[in-house]
């Protein structure tokens, strides 16, 4: 399968459409080709209206790519957001002069796991700034005790350092490093003298388990002699059977700073003045930070000299600490980290936030896309079973919480999964795109089913994964995966497209509004629809790009060659920018496209009437009646637009049907009634207007249809009829 991407579509009016494109519906009187592109009239396009797509997308993408939308007041951005937990650190364990990490020299140039007595000069120097972390003396009690002590922590959570203090505080008079590949059924013959023994990292398999009665065996070679103790290092493992391991907690990211600044005698005024600089304060408001991080960041710390460049050192630490874990675990041998690991982690960066069971799932399903990739000869397989939940999680770095979630069937408790830092998703997705672009066929074929599933969450979720992708390389990601979406005679993909630049523009992807723009006018009628719908989607949570949004859509408009489900796309899709944002502007610049050509016309009271059918939160009644601003410019637009769409034949017998919605609004809140009855007298300039509206009133029924008139509208009808009143 070839890794290299086709070449990115040229996007614009002048591409022809390409040859697999969706070709017009049979029986279609128009004339055929690039210069008329005709759309299917199918009822699908109809399946789902705009405001339905827009709930559906703000309600499940991700909250760390709609958090950049907040700042721009958007009312469709909403709902918790998954911060860092403060003050638990999951993080490395610093203990002494140098970090250790799986699998890498120390500073003196040996290995780590290398036999023999560890120097005591080593052992001093880690003692010297060791934090025991709040598990340390229970461990230590239990090794006191049993002799033999298994010590389960995630990778790079100073669990070698810790067995090494423990056996320290025991006051052996040596200690000595068993190699790694040891077996369990060898460790007897490995003690073979006094003093502490460690093994660090021990690799096990379903081949190779250790057993309880290793550890017997190896406890009562240890009698034999004085002090003689083994503490043995291991991952989360399934391969324990028998074995109670103890699990690990590492010391907080804040201790393992002042351990090390006190190492270096930096005095207790001086560390607090340190601790208290802007960086500082946010590495450790993150609060998940593994310690060997915190030990390379205190040396940075310990090393500040107060310079600009200094300082933006500091800052830019917490980041590159993300990159470094998101390329360690891809990087990693399939030995140290699985393909099936790696497929999980890919998941979990694009259900960041989602329930569990999504990442885990669909984490599978991208895990046979990779094994058929690596292993082409092989029958894809995936183990029933495996890690657990909490296992699987810890390797993340991230953590669950059950919520309650709103479903069409009411709240639901799920487990949600998140990293613990935030910026890890969008991090690890750009690091498989962009850094193994050999993963490229596996990853696009999976965003392409997930597109494909019925779940609304899921589909969601496929379109934010093509946004980041779309931003780390926009030609690739538009080549692979949007322009195909977009170019579907299907809706459903074409939503998907439309979500995924969308969410590109949210994460400031470059181009994406000059491909929007130019779309608006493609020779395709697909490109069109998809530009169109992602310009409504963008304008309520960016209103810095309403203006341009309206500008795009009436340009089509003035086109007059768009196909009845094309023009229903763009009266939707400008009723949306009513839907959030600066609506007062908004509302200016459909009375300005009334004095324009007559389809733009046609279209400014056409996307108005259908703004105001809607009465549900955050409407337009419920903006204007919650405005305040009854006698202010936006008052006077929306009473401008009003009296301009009862009065024009067209939209007649619909401003009327959305009116009725506004008095029923006015009937059920003492504010919408009291704004109606102040915007009424701005709806009446003829005979005709009057009228019209005495009809409406004198006619209208209860919303529930029983035959009594509301009494908004007696209010209303004195209003308009003073005298008679």
């Amino acid at each position: 399968m070839s890794t290299t991407a086709p070449p990115p579509p040229v996007p614009g009016p002048q591409r022809a459409a390409a040859p697999d494109a969706p070709q017009p519906p049979p029986g279609d009187s128009r004339p055929a080709g690039p210069a008329q592109p005709t759309e299917p009239g199918e009822p699908e396009e109809r399946s789902q209206e705009a405001r339905a797509a827009q709930r559906e997308l703000f309600a499940h993408a991700p909250e760390f790519i709609l958090g950049s939308a907040a700042s721009f007041g958007g009312s469709l951005v909403g709902g918790a957001q998954h911060g860092v937990s403060g003050g638990q650190v999951a993080g490395d364990v610093f203990l002494g002069g140098k970090t250790e990490i799986h699998h890498h020299t120390s500073a003196a140039g040996g290995s780590v796991h290398s036999a023999g007595e560890i120097p005591r000069a080593e052992l001093d120097r880690l003692s010297g700034d060791f934090v025991e972390g709040p598990s340390f003396a229970a461990a230590l009690e239990r090794l006191r005790t049993e002799r033999v002590l298994v010590l389960s922590g995630q990778h790079a959570t100073g669990r070698r350092t810790a067995a090494l203090m423990l056996l320290d505080r025991l006051g052996v008079p040596t200690v000595r490093a068993l190699q790694p590949e040891t077996g369990p059924s060898a460790l007897p013959a490995q003690l073979t003298g006094s003093g502490g023994h460690v093994l660090c990292d021990m690799p096990l398999s379903r081949n190779r388990p250790l057993r309880d009665a290793h550890l017997y065996a190896a406890a009562d070679r240890l009698k034999q002699f004085d002090d003689g103790y083994l503490v043995i290092t291991v991952e989360a493992s399934p391969y324990l059977p028998g074995v109670t391991p103890f699990c690990w907690e590492p010391p907080p990211a804040e201790e393992v700073l002042r351990a090390f600044l006190a190492a270096r005698k930096t005095g207790g005024a001086e560390t607090e003045r340190l601790l208290t600089l802007d960086p500082v304060r946010e590495f450790l408001a993150h609060g998940h930070h593994r310690c060997a991080e915190a030990a390379e960041f205190a040396g940075r710390l310990a090393e500040y000299d107060g310079t600009a460049a200094a300082l933006a050192g500091l800052a830019g630490f917490s980041l590159s600490a993300v990159e470094k874990q998101c390329r360690d675990w891809l990087s990693a041998p399939d030995s140290e980290l699985g393909l099936r690991d790696k497929a999980f982690l890919i998941s979990l960066s694009v259900f960041d936030g989602a329930p569990y069971v999504l990442a885990a799932e669909l984490g599978d399903r991208l895990f046979v896309n990779l094994q058929r990739l690596q292993h082409p000869e092989q029958e894809p397989a995936i183990p029933v079973f495996g890690p657990s939940a909490a296992d699987r999680l810890a390797l993340a770095r991230a953590e669950g919480v059950t919520r309650n979630e709103s479903t069409d069937w009411g709240p639901v408790p799920q487990y949600l999964a998140h990293f613990r830092e935030p910026r890890t998703a969008h991090t690890l997705l750009t690091e498989v795109w962009t850094g193994h672009p050999s993963a490229r066929p596996a990853l696009v074929d999976w965003l392409k089913q997930l597109a494909r599933d019925g779940r609304p969450m899921v589909r969601t979720r496929a379109a934010a994964a093509a946004a980041m992708l779309a931003a780390a390389d926009l030609p690739s990601a538009m080549a692979a995966l949007v322009d195909g979406w977009a170019l579907s005679r299907s809706f459903g993909p074409r939503v998907t497209a439309a979500n995924a630049l969308t969410l590109a523009q949210l994460l400031e992807a470059p181009a994406i509004l000059r491909l929007l723009t130019q779309w608006c006018g493609d020779a395709h009628w697909a490109r069109r629809w998809t530009a169109i719908r992602a310009f409504a989607l963008l304008a309520p949570v960016r209103p810095d790009l309403a203006a341009p949004a309206l500008q795009a859509l009436a340009a089509r408009a003035r086109a007059e060659d768009s196909s009845p489900a094309e023009s229903r796309n763009l009266t939707e899709s400008t009723a949306l920018l009513l839907s959030g944002g600066n609506r007062g502007e908004m509302l200016a610049e459909l009375v300005r496209l009334l004095q324009d050509t007559a389809p733009v016309r046609g279209l400014a009271l056409a996307a108005f009437v259908r703004a105001c059918e809607s009465d549900e939160e955050g409407s337009l009644v419920d903006w204007y009646a919650e405005s305040g601003s009854y006698d202010a410019g936006p008052a006077r637009d929306l009473a401008m637009l009003w009296r301009t769409a009862l009065g024009d034949r067209a939209h007649t017998k619909a401003a009327l049907d959305a009116l009725r919605t506004w008095l029923y609004a006015g009937e059920r809140r003492p504010d919408a009634g009291q704004a109606l009855t102040l915007l009424l007298p701005g709806l009446v300039t003829t005979a005709a207007d009057h009228g019209r509206l005495d009809h409406l009133l004198r006619t209208l029924r209860s919303a529930d249809g029983s035959p009594e008139r509301p009494r908004i509208a007696d209010r209303l009808l004195s209003v308009l009829n003073p005298r008679s009143a």
